[in-house]
């Protein structure tokens, strides 16, 4: 085709229509002509594997600009052509064995004067990043360029007993492929073999045994389709990606094996590589079916929310190789998909293929008419917003790590080897396991930024975390280090402590409406005596584990990547999934009016083992006190002299309000005596 425009311009237009070009690069001295000339590198999508190919992108093009596509210097046969070139009485002998794996195996064999190849293609070659080898092995390698079907090359002298056999490998067989390693092959894999062993492997590599080579004189030529998922399953197993698997894995032509054979048999003869006349074995035994799909005009309009024009559609589709017929119901035709066409199914997909040669950018901006109110969030969507705006206005950022991490790292925070979940086919080491805790992401995450001069750091995040016996489940994990606020001149500075993460789980559990109960805990990436578990009090005698809080070990920080200056970090992590009422509607408040009679306070100083916890104080006041006691507030700590050694003096601010009448002292004075009783009872305690 011929189009004025810039090697720029193009270019742009190419990515404005789908398809990004990601570099353009000027063309080699033995290529370039007096005009403008350029190389342009496309990246396109896994759903278009006919722009993978010179003719597929100067398809699109043409459709771009307007202009017919011209196939004439491709030398493609007619139909009437390829059939006579049908033979049954070729010196190759053919048999596919595994018809569901493939579908159409086109076979011939030429006689080659095997040289190396004109400057002119082998300068097409090499600007495509393909190294040239001989006439016929880079013939081959052409079409593929510029017919987006891969095809390959048998030395016919080395193939015995002249027989090709598509089967799948036999147990313990191996193949040394063209780039000269060997592999084991797997009885799943389809495989072209002669009479007595493999020749290559379907759609991914030839053999080397093979070869086509300076000494070969007769080529057995391979021109196929091969079933996407079977070449992907050889793809990944082996680890050998080519750019013939790299096509067949996303689906090639059906109807492409015997016109790529006449193309191929036209281009040898064009660069004296062979004389010898088309002798074609073609497997295919059924008709193929084509794809026809129903275009409504009122829909496309609907989805695209603008009225195209009919000719614009029907000229756009034209060019792109569809087949239009117009209907007899209005507004309506009937489309017929080309075959190269892998990613055309619905009526969806044509009116994408509309909308992107329309262009994106001159759509108009349009609302969906609602019919019906939109269906409110989930409470559970709810919980995790309100958790991300408490955080966030706590001066925490939020993290969003891998959900796999490394084996040796996830066993660290398992609760044993056998609750971890592998992957089965994993990208690497690195990531082989799915996260039992969120608590890994997060600190490399601190720690990656700690090493980047961020000295006072809060994150987190909230994920999912995978164990087996207990399956996939929502969890929130916290990681702080550094200073607790930030400094200023009228108050001095301090790190964080554990109490700083308890404060900021305290505010978790009271947005989800539950009472946390601490308890001490060996936990092995916590620090002993610096730790605790979490638990979701229920009544007096029951509690549901929910988590755990402490300071990490500083090895495992060290290990991972911490400075050694780096201070302490404090960690948490809640299973919100194992709390009862995670889920509950936050929208559905309570609201009661302020009190109106006053509150009064007592200050209560007691000297206990210094062992003791001051929660176990607190829920022993609770239980003696009446209904209106409002608060406990521990304000004071205190050892010394005046205090017996082995002891500690505990002060509490007690607050008691009634909202429908005014307290009297009398009635406060009787609470507080039984609030002493109880703790010198309970706890031997002693008034200070």
């Amino acid at each position: 085709m011929t189009i004025d425009v810039s090697v720029q311009e193009l270019a742009d237009a190419i990515t404005a229509h789908g398809f990004e070009v990601s570099s353009v690069d000027p063309a080699p001295p033995r290529i370039a002509t007096e005009e403008e000339d350029g190389i342009l590198d496309l990246e396109i999508t896994t759903n278009r594997p006919d722009c993978l190919s010179v003719i597929g992108v100067a398809r699109e093009v043409s459709t771009i600009y307007g202009v017919p596509l011209n196939t004439q210097n491709q030398e493609l046969p007619n139909q009437s052509q390829k059939l006579k070139t049908l033979k049954t009485d070729s010196p190759l002998t053919v048999t596919v064995e595994e018809h569901g794996l493939c579908s159409r195996y086109v076979a011939s064999v030429a006689e080659v004067t095997i040289g190396p190849s004109p400057a002119w293609l082998a300068a097409r070659l090499e600007a495509c990043d393909i190294r040239p080898v001989n006439n016929v092995v880079d013939a081959t390698n052409y079409l593929m360029l510029e017919f987006g079907h891969p095809m390959h090359a048998f030395d016919l002298a080395c193939l015995n007993g002249s027989e090709i056999r598509i089967r799948k490998a036999i147990s313990g067989e191996t193949i040394r492929t063209l780039d000269g390693n060997t592999h084991k092959l797997e009885t799943d894999m389809l495989v072209i073999a002669d009479a007595t062993q493999p020749q290559a492997i379907a759609g991914v590599m030839g053999g080397k045994d093979s070869e086509v080579t300076g000494v070969t004189r007769t080529v057995a030529l391979e021109s196929a389709y091969f079933l996407p998922h079977s070449v992907r399953r050889t793809n990944k197993t082996l680890g050998l990606s080519t750019d013939a698997s790299y096509r067949f894995e996303r689906g090639t032509d059906l109807t492409a094996p015997l016109t790529a054979m006449h193309r191929l048999h036209a281009l040898l003869k064009k660069i004296g590589a062979s004389n010898s006349p088309p002798q074609i074995i073609d497997t295919l035994s059924s008709k193929i079916d084509k794809t026809k799909i129903t275009l409504r005009h009122e829909r496309v309009k609907h989805i695209l929310g603008i009225d195209i024009d009919k000719t614009f559609i029907v000229n756009t589709l034209s060019q792109l190789g569809f087949s239009v017929t117009t209907k007899s119901v209005d507004h309506q035709w009937d489309v017929t998909v080309p075959s190269f066409r892998v990613d055309v199914t619905r009526e969806i997909d044509l009116i994408e293929e509309i909308g992107r040669h329309y262009g994106y950018e001159r759509l108009p901006s349009t609302f969906p008419t609602l019919v019906s109110a939109p269906t409110p969030s989930t409470p559970w969507i709810e919980t995790q917003r309100i958790l991300r705006r408490i955080l966030t206005g706590g001066g925490y950022s939020e993290a969003i790590t891998y959900s796999f991490i490394e084996r040796s790292v996830a066993e660290t925070f398992a609760s044993s080897e056998d609750s971890l979940v592998n992957l089965a086919n994993p990208l690497s080491e690195k990531y082989s396991t799915l996260r039992p805790s969120l608590l890994p992401g997060l600190l490399d995450c601190l720690i990656r930024n700690r090493r980047r001069e961020h000295h006072d750091l809060r994150l987190f995040e909230i994920g999912k975390i995978f164990q087996h016996g207990k399956g996939e489940r929502t969890a929130i994990a916290i990681t702080l280090t550094g200073a607790a606020h930030s400094k200023h001149w009228s108050s001095d500075s301090r790190n964080t402590d554990f109490f700083d993460i308890k404060g900021i789980i305290n505010t978790i559990c009271q947005t989800l409406k539950i009472s946390p109960h601490y308890e001490p805990a060996e936990i092995p990436q916590l620090i002993s005596r610096n730790a605790a578990s979490i638990f979701e009090a229920k009544d007096k005698q029951k509690h549901n584990l929910i988590g755990y809080a402490g300071q990490l070990i500083p090895a495992l920080a060290k290990t991972r990547g911490f400075p050694d200056t780096g201070g302490e970090i404090f960690v948490a992590e809640i299973v919100i999934s194992d709390i009862a009422h995670s889920t509950q509607d936050h929208y559905s408040l309570q609201t009661s009016p302020i009190p109106r009679n006053p509150s009064m306070v007592r200050d209560l100083a007691v000297v206990v083992n210094e062992d003791l916890r001051a929660d176990k104080l607190r829920a022993t006041i609770r239980e003696a006190a009446t209904e209106t006691l409002i608060s406990i507030n521990e304000f004071d700590r205190y050892s010394g002299k005046g205090v017996p050694k082995g002891h500690v003096s505990l002060a509490f601010r007690l607050t008691f309000q009634a909202a429908e009448r005014t307290l009297t002292d009398l009635e406060i004075q009787e609470t507080i005596k039984e609030i002493i009783q109880q703790l010198k009872t309970v706890h031997n305690a002693q008034l200070r």
